[in-house]
């Protein structure tokens, strides 16, 4: 199985209202402190995938914004919609939405 779709097995687990980091999802993908590598691989996801992106957020509990793109606000809003909720700074509360494995 190749890293990206060892990457994207591992995201599709997160089950709907919960949200993992990319630093979690490439521990259990068994590519430890490479978060930026499952960055890139769920970049390349095409948009007619399944594999559920937007509920892989940064180590800040936060939507990391895109250069030169919109995603950032269809992944918050996708969140929303799960029933994922945001404080005033755009955080997610982890003790309340962090998928424990």
């Amino acid at each position: 199985m190749t890293t990206n779709a060892r990457i994207y097995s591992t995201v599709a687990k997160i089950p709907r209202g919960r949200v993992a980091t990319y630093g979690q999802i490439a521990a259990l993908a068994g590519i430890p402190r490479q978060a930026r590598k499952v960055g890139r691989a769920l970049h390349a996801l095409p948009v007619e995938s399944s594999v559920p992106w937007q509920r892989v957020i940064n180590a800040k509990a936060e939507v990391s914004r895109r250069k030169r793109s919109e995603a950032h606000l269809l992944q918050r809003q996708l969140l929303e919609e799960e029933g994922i909720v945001f404080d005033e700074h755009g955080r997610v509360n982890f003790k309340r939405f962090r998928w424990r494995p």
